[in-house]
């Protein structure tokens, strides 16, 4: 072949080097501030701001938070390390969050405070987290109403007083949607949608616990307490 009056020469065509196409060039990373000496990608950078001052983060909610999250997990789970937390990612329910690591150190500093559940917390947990697991893929709504009625078959010796019970129940929606597990609906005040992060929360161990505890509270008795609030294991990391 011929171009002109230039004859090509295939053989030095074959000899050139070849690139790599699948190569990019890195981009140079621009500082967001005056004396910003990060080593990691923005993204990675807002992604674990969020992760330290958020309780969780959902795919439903924020999807690219979560993304940023995936793509930099190794990178975000060696900074939490140096803090003594833990990433904990909830890939069947798109969600991720972080823990305190528990080890004994006469140096270390818990950055996460230890937030117990009481014992309606725990009991309107429990069965907040089955409804979340029977449900599959699907969002769990349920009403005050229907949460009040999963109290209904309780022999409580010490909430004997109707108002006093009613009450307890109240804190303990209230407690819970603090805790971001439930959130209210925006069509009906009395109506909440259950996080999906409670079955990442509530492991298979939490679950059998506290269903012993309920049991107990139905058979009229009162399930103790833990005397140190770090040994709670229905605890939630905030």
């Amino acid at each position: 072949m011929t171009t002109g009056d230039t004859e090509l020469d295939y053989a030095a065509l074959a000899a050139l080097p070849e690139v790599d196409q699948s190569t990019r060039v890195p981009q140079q990373r621009r500082p967001r501030f005056d004396g910003d000496v990060s080593e990691l990608p923005d993204r990675a950078c807002w992604a674990l701001q969020h992760l330290l001052t958020r309780r969780y983060i959902s795919a439903e909610t924020d999807r690219d938070l979560y993304s940023w999250v995936l793509e930099y997990r190794a990178e975000l789970s060696v900074r939490l390390s140096e803090l003594d937390l833990m990433l904990r990612i909830a890939e069947n329910v798109d969600v991720a969050f972080i823990e305190q690591a528990r080890y004994e150190s006469a140096r270390g500093v818990k950055l996460l405070r230890r937030e117990p559940l009481g014992t309606y917390d725990s009991i309107l947990a429990l069965h907040l987290a089955q409804f979340m697991r029977a449900s599959g893929d699907q969002n769990v709504v349920i009403s005050r109403d229907e949460m009040h009625a999963l109290f209904s078959g309780v022999l409580n010796e010490v909430d004997r007083d109707a108002v006093t019970f009613t009450a307890r129940i109240d804190a303990a929606i209230a407690r819970l949607a603090g805790l971001e597990i439930l959130r209210k609906s925006r069509d009906d005040e009395d109506s909440y949608t259950v996080s999906p992060v409670i079955t990442a929360v509530m492991t298979a161990s939490v679950i059998a616990e506290l269903q012993q505890q309920f049991e107990l509270l139905l058979s009229g008795g009162t399930p103790a307490a833990p005397d140190d609030p770090d040994d709670q294991e229905a605890g939630i990391d905030v």
